[in-house]
């Protein structure tokens, strides 16, 4: 079958290349994808928010799977859009996406059906946010409420932090996002990502993996969309009991949502912190993490199509995923200067030499194609991944991979994966 993938980034970079694995893929479009992207399809230039411009390109391209991967056209509708033209597709519709289009739909959600999360306030304007602060105090997480590019929360530990956070929000950085804000407790712990294919009714979780969201080593500086990730978690980090509190958490929302007349299908993203008093949820997203996808599907043993068009008709069974032994290490390649301002245009070599290397696989982030030149095009560039039976060979061989490549301003954690090193 034909396929239109929407997105451009990492994430999409690794949906893709396990999408034309599969012998049922003949054609994939990728709107607007990257330079990695080109290779692995065609990219095609669409408005990935506007449904009826998603189902004619679809219909004119006789695609009958839509796979939708970032935030942005699931909030916006898209999957209703092309589910109602008759297509099918991956992804939640618009109801379900709140769960991360709002953080405010979440944490009432969880707070409703008693799902462990931090002390939350939700306010719409700014006095009554500054407020709530001096009340509570430092530290304390602050959040646009809406979707803002993965930059709109702030982890404040500080009450200056906080208040100039807060004020920012109200004072238009992140637009219509910013115009509610949540100002949540701060929980400490190891974080664990969980992420789940479901029908509505059943669900698989995936492996689990580790994120690393601080943009310098020892997880200091601001926080960035992702700087590296391995999976899966050792035990020493996160038992059998807390992985299995996961999963059911996750299951709840699903069970719950649909108890609201919500039928949930797609990728369920559940970002947890392992406290004390057991995981609490820190966010739901409503898609495929980046970059937790990019060590998540190298490890999985399954047709990503029959896996996908199942959760779309509700046929998903327990045994349709499988995930083997391997370690699995990715260490994200930024431009300097990332997440604040940064240059694009800069010429990248050596993905060949380091794709050379046993198990290695280098995914296309912010890259485009110019003059028939790969330059950078965006502040994560490339994610690095390598898979191995054990995880200090999948560390050593992505890490490699790492110096063979080169870019003008070429930055990355050296740290990345050090957590599952029990000490």
């Amino acid at each position: 079958m034909n396929i239109l993938l929407l997105g451009s980034g990492g994430r999409e970079c690794a949906i893709a290349t396990a999408l034309v694995e599969s012998p049922k893929c003949d054609r994939l479009f990728i709107a607007p994808g990257n330079g990695g992207t080109a290779e692995l399809g065609t990219n095609v230039a669409l408005d990935i928010e506007d449904g009826r411009a998603v189902v004619d390109f679809a219909r004119e391209n006789d695609c009958e799977l839509v796979v939708i991967g970032p935030e942005a056209p699931l909030v916006a509708g898209v999957a209703d859009v092309v589910r109602d033209a008759g297509i099918d597709c991956f992804g939640p519709g618009a109801a379900g996406a709140r769960v991360e289009g709002s953080k405010d739909f979440s944490k009432r959600l969880m707070m409703k059906y008693d799902l462990p999360t931090a002390a939350y306030g939700t306010f719409t304007d700014c006095d009554s946010a500054l407020a709530y602060l001096n009340e509570q105090g430092a530290p304390i997480v602050v959040k646009a409420d809406g979707l803002a590019a993965g930059k709109g929360v702030t982890v404040a530990l500080t009450k200056e932090e906080a208040d100039e956070a807060i004020c920012e929000c109200f004072d238009g950085r992140f637009g219509e996002a910013g115009s509610t804000v949540v100002l949540e407790e701060m929980m400490t712990g190891p974080e664990c990502s969980m992420l789940a294919f479901t029908d509505g009714v059943t669900m698989i979780p995936m492996a689990p993996s580790q994120d690393h969201k601080r943009a310098y080593e020892n997880d200091e500086g601001p926080n960035t969309g992702g700087m590296g990730v391995y999976s899966p978690v050792p035990e020493h980090l996160v038992s059998a009991e807390q992985l299995a509190a996961m999963v059911e958490i996750e299951r709840r929302v699903v069970a719950e949502l649909a108890s609201e007349g919500i039928t949930y299908s797609g990728c369920l993203y559940g970002g947890f912190m392992l406290t004390s008093e057991g995981p609490k949820v820190l966010e739901f997203n409503a898609r495929f993490g980046d970059p937790e996808t990019q060590v998540v599907l190298p490890r999985m043993k399954a047709d990503l199509i029959e896996v996908f068009l199942a959760c779309d008709a509700g046929t998903l069974t327990e045994d349709m995923v499988s995930w083997d032994d391997d370690w699995a290490v990715s260490v994200v390649l930024t431009s300097a200067g990332y997440p604040g301002s940064y240059e694009k245009g800069k010429v990248i070599t050596g993905i060949e030499r380091a794709e050379e290397l046993p198990g290695v696989t280098v995914y296309h982030a912010g890259t485009a194609l110019r003059d028939g030149e790969l330059v950078t095009a965006g502040g994560r560039v490339l994610d690095v991944t390598a898979v191995a039976p054990t995880f200090e060979e999948a560390r050593e061989r992505a890490y490699a991979a790492c110096e063979l490549i080169d870019f003008e301003g070429k930055t990355y954690r050296s740290d990345i994966g050090m957590r599952a090193v029990k000490r």
